[in-house]
């Protein structure tokens, strides 16, 4: 306790990074009475839900203590007379040091500053929140994406990174380059920010740190075969959304460090920087030369696992493929090639002709007949086949086939609908990652199969790619269908009743990353809060559903409903001013020719721009069948 300012002080100096951090306790009104000890506080035979202190009228005062005792408690005392009220305000925070937190302490003691702080903290998240606001004849669909999932992607994933089951703070590589892409209509910067600190995360050989704890930003390296592949994928998204290819010439330096041993599959250090710099679109450029690996069937290397870290013995002598990963560098080749423009055309048609070489390997060898297979192990054999008796089909392989643009339209259409027939089953309301889950194969692909059959990943619902298989489905011009994998992910309803309740066990407003799929557990929900499922089924509803599209700074929108929906309403808002967009759909129809007036004038240019001072432009659209149907 700090005399003068009534306010609790700890620290932890057996910890190097946060050894000067001093996290404080204070209030409103000065202390009657305070303790740093557990069990004085709650009682050395007492129960945490009903603490002894609670009943005392002095606390003991005890200002020192250590170790698993520690804990920091303010009694303070308030007299209140018939009919009136009274208010105190406890402050919980952390400074740099000492000094800082002394400093916070002392602003926060001040009602009004309270006050105001709460008033500034309030609009800040009606600006994030409101960047997007939309009216569907669905309200379950409207409170998910008007409020909860764009809360879920900032508070859990891009802030605290972290939720009630996984409290790790890390910095993920693939994670936050994933979840940033979600907030770019309410917070690009935040976007072009974590683009250029994944960057610096980067090693001079083009692989990246899996992960990174800040401060001092120790991580680990590894082998997997996908993470330094969302960096061109995430900067070429954000180029187009926004137009600022300004981003692509800020120069961020590498790590350095020895490259991982033979027999080594992963090291958790704190490297090197190197003393110079390149340019972003050098960094992305690296990264495509490092993931383009190939084996002996023309596909991507899986190394220690792709998306599915879990697979990560399929490849790990360094001889595995992966197909989804063939797609997906695709899909990252693609965006590259945009980025070079008309400014490096030889660049660009070789990374074209990698891209096609690519596709054509995946239709030789990946096809299975029904659906794509998943992988091929370092023996050469099939994972993901209908001779499998485990894992015969998974989701990931199907989804980007349409999402990568670049599979054969007929197979892939195909895939889609294998996926969607053998993973969304009608006894239940999930959707599965995979079937039938690992259980008693002699073969190993990895810790996946640690988990019981039908939890998380082996099996189970992975909420993330089961976003992917939604918008697939959307992209295939499938609005109902899109929209009925909505419904089965959307937590409200699973939370509709008692019973659902009962089944779901986790809150009914966030998603839950993962959804049980095996008896006796199918139908309960697993880690919530930390998921970079929010993301993706946020960017599913706004922009392949409703067809809000971010482009250049405008909006271009390209829908795909479902025919029950007569209309749907929807208001973008940027700092610049804002679009209020109105969306008939009188025909029924999931895509159609879009009729598009703005401000009452026909509109026949692709993108809608937002006004520049601060006004509102009013959109109008019908959606009608197209000429000669």
């Amino acid at each position: 306790m700090m005399r003068g300012a009534h306010v609790l002080l700890a620290t932890n100096p057996w910890n190097e990074e946060f050894q000067d951090r001093t996290a404080f306790l204070t209030s409103t009104v000065p202390p009657h009475s305070v303790t740093t000890s557990r069990s004085d506080f709650i009682g050395r035979d007492g129960d945490a839900r009903r603490p002894q202190g609670l009943d005392k009228w002095d606390l003991g005062g005890r200002q020192q203590a250590a170790g698993g005792d520690c804990c920091a408690a303010l009694q303070v005392h308030l007299d209140i007379a018939p009919g009136e009220t009274a208010e105190v305000c406890f402050v919980l925070g952390q400074g740099t040091d000492r000094a800082h937190a002394v400093a916070l302490a002392q602003r926060w003691q001040d009602p009004a500053a309270i006050d105001r702080g709460i008033v500034q903290v309030c609009q800040a998240w009606e600006t994030r929140l409101g960047a997007v606001c939309v009216t569907t004849p669905d309200p379950a669909f409207d409170i998910m994406v008007n409020r909860w999932l764009p809360y879920q992607v900032t508070s859990a994933r891009v802030r605290a990174r972290a939720g009630f089951y996984q409290a790790g703070g890390a910095f993920g590589y693939r994670d936050q380059l994933q979840d940033v892409l979600a907030l770019l209509h309410s917070d690009p910067g935040a976007a072009r920010a974590q683009i250029l600190a994944a960057a610096a995360h980067q090693f001079e050989e083009g692989d990246v740190l899996h992960w990174w704890h800040p401060p001092f930003d120790r991580g680990v390296r590894t082998r997997c075969s996908d993470d330094m592949l969302w960096l061109p994928y995430a900067t070429a998204t954000y180029v187009e959304a926004t137009g600022d290819r300004a981003i692509l010439d800020e120069e961020l330096p590498f790590l350095r460090g020895p490259q991982l041993s033979e027999g080594e599959s992963d090291r958790y250090a704190r490297f090197d920087v190197t003393d110079y710099r390149a340019s972003l679109f050098e960094h992305c450029e690296r990264a495509l030369d490092r993931g383009y690996r190939l084996g002996a069937h023309g596909l991507p290397l899986m190394g220690a696992g792709d998306w599915n870290d879990g697979m990560n013995r399929v490849g790990e002598h360094g001889r595995g493929e992966s197909v989804w990963l063939g797609w997906f560098l695709i899909t990252a080749i693609d965006g590259f090639v945009r980025l070079c423009g008309t400014s490096r055309p030889e660049l660009a048609d070789r990374w074209t002709q990698r891209a096609s070489r690519l596709g054509e390997a995946i239709e030789r060898s990946g096809w299975d007949g029904d659906w794509y297979l998943r992988a091929f192990d370092d023996d050469g054999r099939a994972w993901g086949s209908h001779n499998d008796e485990e894992c015969r089909i998974d989701a990931i392989a199907q989804s980007w086939a349409v999402l990568s643009g670049a599979g054969d339209k007929a197979r892939a259409g195909r895939a889609v609908a294998a996926a969607r027939r053998e993973l969304v089953r009608d006894d239940d309301r999930i959707i599965r990652l995979l079937t039938p889950p690992f259980d008693r194969t002699p073969r190993d692909p990895g810790y996946i199969k640690a988990y019981p059959p039908g939890i998380r990943e082996n099996g189970g619902q992975y909420t993330h790619a089961a976003a992917w298989l939604g918008i697939a489905t959307a992209r295939l011009g499938d609005g109902q269908g899109s929209m009925a994998l909505f419904e089965r992910i959307n937590p409200i309803n699973h939370g509709r009743s008692p019973v659902e309740t009962a089944v779901y066990r986790t809150e009914p407003y966030v998603l839950a990353g993962d959804v049980a799929g095996a008896a006796p557990h199918v139908g309960r929900g697993g880690w919530s809060w930390y998921t970079g499922a929010a993301g993706w089924v946020w960017r599913w509803a706004i922009e392949e559903i409703l067809g809000l599209r971010l482009v250049e700074g405008g909006i271009a929108m390209s829908c795909c409903l479902p025919p029950t929906w007569s209309h749907f309403e929807a208001r973008v808002t940027r700092a610049s001013g804002s679009l209020q967009i109105r969306v008939d759909n009188p025909a029924g129809l999931a895509t159609g020719v879009e009729r598009i007036r703005v401000d009452g004038a026909v509109w026949d240019e692709a993108i809608i721009p937002f006004p520049d001072d601060g006004s509102t432009r009013i959109v109008h659209v019908e959606l009608v069948p197209p000429a000669g149907t």
